[in-house]
């Protein structure tokens, strides 16, 4: 049979349709790519990284707060494991900006981090709470997790200050958490559009730690209250330890060695 430009029309509007299109992603290892490196601590260890892929091809249909619909680009998640390069402290993942399959996938961001290796050491109870996490933007698009971005022009190196913090919460169940924090929220956050390279340090001050005690009871006025490495403590607006406080109590003690 004849293969006119009509049959061709309506082969690519039925695969377009999205009744035969495959959208899978089938990421091109041999084309461009972007280079992830996290430089490891002892105590802790190489997140997996959450990758993120979208495409204007492959489309699906949301609605505003008012019920409104509309179009937005499709989107595909892979995760990663950073690999280990020898016997260095370095965990290096290689990201495909071209994420090819039918709908034409492209990078669109990437998040990753450390957290603890052992969070028992803190305690059998203990488990990991949260912090040391990183999102770099390839795009323009947020992908959403709370907190402010920063804009770079080139490639990406971060060397970031990260302190422990064990967190004790009584209502609704007690919990009891080692967390990394640092400046920022639990997520710092970067657009990235020229960059091929993401190099990340978190630099953990293991020895100047912080704690909280929420309340047991709910009631106006009732705080948590963090403890510093100095001895002092004070209720926080943030909910966190203050990195500016952390950061004077260790500079001061590293002033007088």
């Amino acid at each position: 049979m004849k293969f006119t430009p009509a049959i061709g029309l309506f082969v690519l509007f039925f695969s377009l349709a999205g009744c035969a299109i495959d959208r899978k992603l089938a990421p091109d290892l041999s084309g461009d790519q972007i280079t992830v490196t996290v430089k490891v601590p002892e105590e802790l260890i190489a997140e997996e990284m959450q990758v993120m892929y979208r495409s204007k091809l492959c489309t699906f249909t949301d609605h505003t707060a008012s019920g409104v619909p509309y179009q937005r680009d499709g989107y595909q998640r892979t995760d990663i494991q950073p690999v280990r390069q020898g016997q260095t402290d370095l965990y290096e993942a290689k990201l495909a900006v071209d994420g090819g399959g039918d709908c034409q996938w492209r990078l669109s961001n990437v998040t990753f981090g450390v957290m603890y290796k052992d969070p028992t050491k803190f305690g059998n109870e203990v488990v990991y709470g949260a912090g040391g996490g990183v999102v770099v933007m390839f795009d323009g698009n947020n992908p959403g997790r709370a907190g402010m971005y920063k804009k770079v022009e080139s490639d990406l190196v971060l060397r970031k200050d990260y302190y422990p913090w064990i967190s004790e919460r009584y209502i609704g169940g007690y919990k009891k958490r080692v967390n990394l924090t640092g400046e920022g929220s639990v997520y710092i956050k970067y657009q990235a559009l020229q960059a091929r390279q993401v190099y990340f340090e978190p630099v953990l001050h293991s020895g100047f730690l912080a704690h909280s005690i929420g309340p047991k009871k709910k009631y106006e006025g009732n705080q948590t209250i963090f403890y510093y490495p100095d001895g002092s403590n004070s209720p926080e607006i943030q909910s966190k330890p203050s990195f500016r406080k952390l950061q004077a109590i260790r500079l001061a003690a590293e002033a007088q060695k």
